[in-house]
């Protein structure tokens, strides 16, 4: 369990190094030629620069967020009856009498195509806690789902 967490701060560092360098020696580069053209005020090369200055600033400050809040995250006290980060589930959508499987992972880990979806998904937050018997109406963009938990593996089951 340690190495997910580890594997996400990986991920997340490797971005935050591309971000700083493009912010801290690209972006200055940018910036000083679009200035060298002259009139500011119509140069979108140098407002091009500036706005992506901006972005690359703001998406360091919620990396650098992220990684404090990882740090927090104890893997240890995750439930082992219910459903929780690492958890799969297989939900039968009583609408349609299909089942479906979603995996719970962080949001750098989400893939909904892959049935791996975050556990601050509209799904996602239903299912935290969730036992198998357990009904969950989620409202999502689509509209309202009704899901019935028939099988939860945890992430202690997967080991």
């Amino acid at each position: 369990m340690i190495d997910l967490a580890e594997k996400i701060k990986k991920k997340l560092k490797d971005e935050i190094a591309a971000l700083e360098h493009e912010l801290h020696s690209e972006l200055p580069k940018e910036i000083k030629t679009a200035r060298a053209h002259g009139d500011l005020s119509e140069n979108a090369e140098y407002k091009y620069a500036k706005e992506r200055q901006s972005y690359v600033s703001a998406r360091l400050g919620q990396l650098h967020q992220r990684m404090a809040n990882l740090s927090l995250m104890n893997l240890n006290n995750l439930p082992k009856d219910r459903a929780a980060y690492g958890s799969r589930l297989v939900v039968l959508d009583t609408e349609r009498d299909s089942k479906i499987t979603y995996k719970l992972v962080t949001v750098e880990e989400a893939d909904a195509a892959k049935g791996m979806i975050s556990t601050s998904s509209p799904i996602g937050r239903a299912l935290l806690g969730k036992k198998v018997g357990d009904e969950v109406r989620v409202t999502t963009p689509a509209g309202v789902k009704n899901y019935e938990v028939v099988e939860l593996i945890t992430i202690y089951d997967e080991e």
